[in-house]
């Protein structure tokens, strides 16, 4: 399969919300009350008179068939449970004819659960793309969900068919319900606009001043952020410390209360240039101080700040106080996370920004993004591998190595390569690349995680690691 087509097969579309921590129905997803063509046959799930599926309906069960859930129509719709097998596996499916490339689809499936511990683990709705009988892509493509609403779960989603493609197969998927049951009620599958892309000029900066102050590094670092209004960025990432690096100072020299004059210089020049910006500085909060980074919106505004979770040797003998957070920010194009440099040796800091809806995490790092040497893997390899673990857009400003743009399949779109100055790509935030085999991978951690096995991680080693 081409990289083209994985591409052409991923084109997504419009974003309803935030992968994980959905808590309101956002809607229909047609213009007014009257849907257009419905392709699914049976979209109640009423019972057919000779099997267990419901009518236009065809139960797909394991392998391991000891392993299959109960399947059976109801007359309130379709009822899947397992009693006694809490791993049990099956669901249904239908395959739909009539797909046009390149059409849009508006995709809305609703069900009722009961004693459902993990939805987003034991529900899916997937719908694979088709040509004739033959798959475009093993793995489909999941529809988002689900979403909460009320007594019910719904899923809601628009995707593209991709080239080349003129049938679908719809599947209502349920695994390991332990316990519990679910009653489908409903689905739709119809034609709908296609969105709009989300497009966003992303941006960071290479700038290592020397032999420097702290009033001259913010002339420096707002000099970037006009270069970056100039070629009209959306956001601009800036390194770690900016009021410290290159100067004679400590910490404590330079820290200062957030908001303060540092964040008021660089707010202004954020204003004017109507861009949002991340900067790391130094946060002084009563008797602690903090190796903070800020984020400044396109009118200059503080609209957030994370403080640097996982300190070095070299902070902590500062008597620099670590963060407790891991705090997303909402903008004007989508969800954003902040992390600083030594947090990258870390990768539970990206999984847990990932799973609360983050979309591009900036990362102010003194150091490193250096390539690999000696078959030694380094920080670009990393930071690149980071990305792609979690379907992130990871961009550094760095002081040793390169800044970078990383997309979610750790390709580098953007890199100083040993220049100063601002590098940017554009993006689009709605584009879902899929991975070959696998799929979109944002949409499948959730369902494949197993946090109820990662209790080793919250508590000390039993024994020395060295």
């Amino acid at each position: 399969m081409s990289k083209q087509d994985c591409r052409s097969i991923a084109r997504a579309c419009f974003l309803l919300g935030a992968l994980v921590g959905w808590s309101v129905y956002l809607g229909p997803l047609w213009a007014d009350d009257t849907p257009p063509e419905q392709l699914v046959r049976n979209a109640n799930f009423t019972a057919s008179q000779d099997s267990d599926a419901p009518a236009e309906w065809s139960i797909w069960k394991p392998d391991w068939q000891q392993a299959s859930c109960a399947i059976r129509s109801a007359a309130d719709g379709l009822r899947i449970d397992a009693p006694g097998r809490p791993y049990a596996v099956g669901g249904v499916w239908q395959d739909l004819a009539g797909i046009r490339a390149e059409q849009a689809y508006a995709i809305e499936a609703v069900c009722k659960t009961q004693n459902i511990a993990s939805p987003f683990q034991t529900l899916h709705v997937r719908v694979e793309w088709m040509r004739g009988e033959k798959k475009l892509h093993p793995a489909g493509m999941l529809v988002r969900g689900p979403i909460v609403d009320g007594d019910r779960l719904k899923f809601a989603d628009v995707l593209i068919a991709p080239e080349g493609a003129d049938a679908a197969r719809l599947t209502l998927e349920t695994k390991w319900p332990r316990g519990g049951s679910i009653l489908w009620k409903h689905i739709r599958f119809a034609p709908t606009e296609p969105p709009a892309p989300r497009r966003v000029k992303i941006g960071t900066v290479y700038l290592r001043p020397r032999n420097s102050t702290p009033e001259k590094n913010l002339d420096l670092f707002c000099g970037q952020i006009d270069a970056a209004g100039k070629l009209g960025l959306d956001i601009l990432c800036l390194g770690e410390a900016i009021t410290m690096v290159g100067t004679t100072k400590k910490a404590g020299d330079v820290a200062e209360p957030i908001p303060g004059p540092a964040t008021e210089r660089l707010g202004e020049a954020a204003r004017r240039n109507g861009l949002w910006v991340v900067a790391g500085l130094t946060e002084r909060v009563d008797d602690r101080i903090y190796n903070t980074a800020v984020l400044l919106d396109r009118r200059g505004r503080l609209a957030g700040r994370y403080r640097k979770v996982h300190l070095p040797r070299e902070e902590w003998k500062q008597g620099i106080t670590p963060g407790e957070d891991y705090p997303v920010f909402k903008t004007d194009f989508g969800t954003i996370a902040i992390q600083i440099c030594y947090d990258w040796f870390f990768p539970e800091s990206h999984a847990i920004f990932a799973l609360h809806g983050a979309e591009v995490i900036f990362a102010p790092t003194w150091g490193n993004t250096l390539p690999d040497k000696d078959g030694r893997a380094d920080g670009e390899t990393i930071f690149r591998a980071r990305a792609r673990d979690n379907g992130i857009y990871l961009v550094p400003s760095v002081y040793d190595g390169s800044s970078m743009v990383i997309d979610p399949m750790g390709r580098i779109l953007a890199s100083n390569r040993g220049h100063e100055g601002v590098f940017w790509a554009e993006v689009d935030l709605n584009d879902r690349e899929c991975l070959d085999w696998v799929g979109y991978w944002r949409s499948i951690v959730p369902g494949d995680r197993m946090p109820s096995t990662y209790g080793p991680l919250l508590v000390d080693p039993p024994e020395p690691t060295f």
